[in-house]
């Protein structure tokens, strides 16, 4: 693989990362070269992100925060784990049961959650963490020794979903991570794009859909001649597993992403493919694979018919800014000093969380449950179910 082009915008990668990049590089191709010379891009994206030791997630590269290359909400303010603790409360109260994260990344958010739950005094009796990558699994147990070694007890990390779980299932932007398939509509019929080598490098070819669960799934949708763009059937997958394992609690998901009329709408007719690399925004999943981190925005229409069909109760669907705002986020600004520097720092974030024009619009939250007789705050005002 050749060295990539710096520019100015773009920092190149050390020696040690590139040559990280070109073993990812390596693994990809020889996986190509197995299935005959064409892979599915939900497959590249799949080797890119999670590959067992090489992938972005499964390496030792520092992805969120500064150093990294993006921001999540709990990296930004501790308000938001100590809002999520509200639902939290509500859920373990009523359940008596434990709180599953889904893919914990920094740790950050079960810090700030757990720490609010101690102020409540509803602390649960585990934390689970399932976590893909051992690296991170590192550094939240690292998080947690450093700053609350007294709560290291209740964390549990988990290599699978348990067969029976009651209590809080939370995943913050875990679903737009999953890999996706590429699905482009002509007026000649349907036609994957997926993954070869050419000269050395990946390019872009497509081929005809067949009958099966994509093919299906492309033909519920009409977003108009000549689009391109993704559909995520791992996502709807996950669900189902989540409320097989689910007996009684709540399923609760942050992420950015569309109701299906929005998402592919004629005039998204490109995708929302991405790719993030030292705070940039990229178009070219091809660039630095294993460096990069390679994401989508959810189809929440499709997340909610997989709950519904899991026998799930949809509890809410609403922007993150109406589910933190519902949930308390601005009481917990209000216990703050105005005079002190921390309280501008994290009005600064409260903003970034809550403005339409930075994620409060974008982000969206969504919320299953079973066998509950109350509801959850963050959804009691401005639900947006009807629009799924």
């Amino acid at each position: 693989m050749p060295s990539p082009v710096s520019t100015p915008k773009l920092p190149p990668p050390d020696p040690d990362a590139l040559l990280h990049c070109q073993k990812v590089h390596a693994h990809i191709r020889a996986e190509i070269d197995r299935a005959g010379g064409w892979i599915t891009f939900a497959r590249y994206m799949e080797l890119a992100l999670y590959a067992p030791g090489l992938g972005y997630y499964a390496g030792g590269a520092a992805k969120f925060g500064a150093a990294g290359d993006f921001i999540t909400a709990p990296e930004m303010t501790p308000l938001f784990g100590r809002t999520l603790a509200r639902s939290a409360e509500v859920v373990l109260t009523e359940t008596g049961g434990d709180i599953l994260e889904l893919g914990a990344g920094s740790g950050r958010l079960a810090l700030d959650l757990l720490r609010e739950l101690e102020r409540r005094q509803v602390l649960p009796a585990h934390y689970c963490i399932l976590e893909v990558s051992p690296d991170l699994q590192a550094r939240q147990r690292a998080l947690f020794a450093t700053e609350a070694p007294h709560l290291l007890e209740r964390l549990v990390w988990l290599e699978r979903l348990p067969e029976r779980f009651t209590g809080l299932m939370l995943a913050n932007e875990v679903l737009d991570a999953m890999p996706v398939h590429l699905v482009r509509w002509l007026d000649g019929g349907l036609f994957e794009r997926g993954v070869i080598i050419q000269g050395g490098e990946f390019v872009w070819q497509e081929q005809p859909l067949s009958a099966g669960p994509l093919w299906q799934a492309a033909r519920e949708l009409d977003p108009g001649p000549d689009t391109l763009s993704e559909i995520n059937l791992a996502a709807p997958a996950w669900i189902s597993s989540l409320a097989q394992s689910l007996e009684r609690g709540i399923i609760l998901c942050l992420d950015y992403g569309f109701p299906r009329a929005e998402y592919y709408h004629p005039q998204r007719d490109s995708g929302t493919l991405r790719v993030h690399y030292r705070h940039h925004s990229l178009d070219d999943p091809f660039y630095l694979p294993g460096l990069c981190d390679l994401t989508a925005h959810v189809d929440f229409s499709a997340v909610a018919r997989a709950g519904s069909e899991a026998g799930l109760e949809l509890l809410g669907y609403t922007s993150q800014a109406n589910y933190l705002l519902n949930a308390g986020l601005l009481d917990f600004m209000a216990e703050m000093d105005p005079m002190t520097s921390d309280y501008l720092r994290t009005a600064a974030a409260v903003q970034k969380l809550l403005q339409p024009s930075e994620m409060g619009e974008l982000f969206k939250a969504i919320a299953f449950g079973r066998g509950l007789d109350g509801g959850l705050p963050g959804f009691g005002r401005g639900d947006r179910s009807g629009a799924l």
